[in-house]
């Protein structure tokens, strides 16, 4: 009996789903719009440095830095100056990201095994200042020992190589779109079922509801779990425009993600029920789901992570359910981790929805 009520509102739900002029479009064209441009315009690769250098030396050597550095792919030398202060006022007035000056008798010194060069950055920018500034030196010093093995002066062997495991190139692409699909199913099952059941106590439709014998889990089911549907569609269109479009697959198990998605939307689904319990206007549920929405995407390991974070940060974090959810998406498919290596966050995860489906159940009171 409980089942065929849950069917017939299942069915009512799907219908007004349907119904809903902007619903379906979120659904559908959200998550395409967001997956085939935010990769190509949101990202943290560091290109087209301006670089403005001081050439106080005049020398073969400084001509072919200039010309290495200018040629560099990521570097752009939009002024050699002849003074110091020149070099700065292009830095101060925004026009060069990086000075490089090159000291008086640099070959010389650079024959004597002694180089010296200033590489000064301007730190508005902190993540493009210390990348930038990185490129420039490791152009200098390769131009620096090509022209020394040239000349036929020892140099000092490698003393270290680094690899990048997971992310070979170092692509940001490889690390935002597992993250961009954790956004969306924080937006997407967050805010439709709040703004859902809001819309039904605005417009009256809910009172029928209050007065039926329909169980207060029941009715809380009938409103979760046509969203988790969305969040399975959500993540399969996000992971179709990955292998398609950037062609990036998951090195893991494709069952892990689908897993790990059911109880993450659980989990957002019930906290944007429990929310809308408590709302009597759609304006307050908005305002409401929008502070959790923005805790969780600051401090959940999706743009900063959570190592660099405070220690009191970190343990707050604990709380915060997406910071599981990016852990496992990474990690399957960045590394391939099996499911039974996430175990652990399987497990928050699953104690997560059922703490907050138990409080979206137990938050709706029924009107007699």
């Amino acid at each position: 009996m409980k089942s065929q009520i849950l069917l017939a509102l299942l069915r009512k739900e799907i219908a007004l789903m349907k119904r809903n002029p902007i619903i379906p479009k979120i659904i559908f064209i959200m998550p395409v719009m967001v997956m085939l441009v935010i990769p190509l315009v949101a990202n943290l690769d560091v290109k087209n440095v301006s670089v403005t250098i001081v050439d106080s030396d005049h020398s073969l050597l400084s001509r072919r830095i200039i010309a290495d550095v200018d040629a560099s792919g990521c570097l752009v030398v939009t002024s050699v100056c002849n003074t110091h202060s020149e070099a700065m006022a292009a830095i101060e007035n925004g026009s060069a990201d990086v000075l490089l000056a090159i000291p008086p008798d640099y070959s010389g010194n650079s024959a004597k095994g002694l180089p010296q060069i200033e590489v000064a950055a301007n730190g508005v920018n902190a993540t493009k200042a210390m990348i930038g500034s990185q490129y420039v030196a490791q152009s200098v010093i390769g131009t620096l020992a090509r022209w020394q093995a040239e000349n036929g002066i020892c140099t000092p062997p490698a003393r270290h190589s680094v690899v990048y495991r997971y992310n070979p190139t170092l692509d940001f692409r490889n690390y935002m779109i597992p993250a961009l699909m954790v956004v969306l199913l924080i937006i997407i099952c967050g805010f439709l079922p709040a703004l859902n059941l809001v819309s039904e106590k605005e417009s009256g439709t809910i009172d029928a509801m209050n007065v039926t014998p329909v169980s207060r889990l029941t009715f809380v089911l009938s409103k979760l779990i046509p969203f988790w549907a969305t969040g399975i569609i959500v993540v399969t269109v996000g992971m179709l425009i990955g292998w398609l479009v950037y062609g990036l697959v998951p090195l893991g198990s494709i069952v892990t993600i689908y897993a790990a998605t059911v109880l993450f939307s659980l989990v957002m689904s019930g906290l944007g029920v429990a929310i809308a319990n408590r709302s009597s206007t759609m304006l307050q549920s908005i305002f409401v789901m929008f502070a959790f929405i923005m805790i969780f995407q600051l401090m959940s390991g999706l743009f900063t992570p959570v190592s660099s974070m405070p220690q009191w940060a970190r343990y707050i974090t604990c709380l915060i359910p997406p910071r599981y959810f990016i852990e496992i998406m990474r990690s399957v498919y960045l590394k391939g981790t099996s499911l039974t290596e996430l175990a652990p966050q399987f497990i928050v995860l699953l104690a997560f929805a059922a703490t907050f489906c138990t409080v979206a159940a137990l938050s709706y009171r029924k009107q007699s």
